[in-house]
């Protein structure tokens, strides 16, 4: 959040801070979510753009489209390992995936 926007905020009687204040999540299991989402949101940027749709891509990995689904969200029911196999079966590889880790 821009300071700006946050000094505003906190006048007005809010509090501001991240996704993890909030939850309350120790720094291991934010980094944990941290690193779920970037390979999630990998898996729908790779399979969009290979134009797979969330059907072919279930096929491909032996899984449903409601899980695909589940999985480009982030679903806490989707395992890493779920993510990874997914992400391999669409020709990622291993500097694909640590890019993703790195944000880049």
């Amino acid at each position: 959040m821009r300071e700006r926007r946050a000094e505003r905020l906190e006048a007005l009687g809010w509090r501001t801070g991240d996704a993890a204040a909030f939850l309350g999540l120790s720094a291991e299991e934010a980094a944990y979510v941290e690193v779920k989402v970037r390979l999630a949101e990998g898996l729908r940027r790779r399979r969009a753009a290979l134009e797979l749709t969330q059907t072919a891509l279930a096929e491909a990995v032996g899984s449903s489209q409601s899980r695909v689904a589940k999985m480009e969200r982030a679903d806490a029911t989707v395992s890493l390992d779920l993510l990874i196999r997914a992400l391999l079966a669409l020709g990622a590889t291993r500097h694909d995936l640590a890019r993703l880790l790195r944000g880049r």
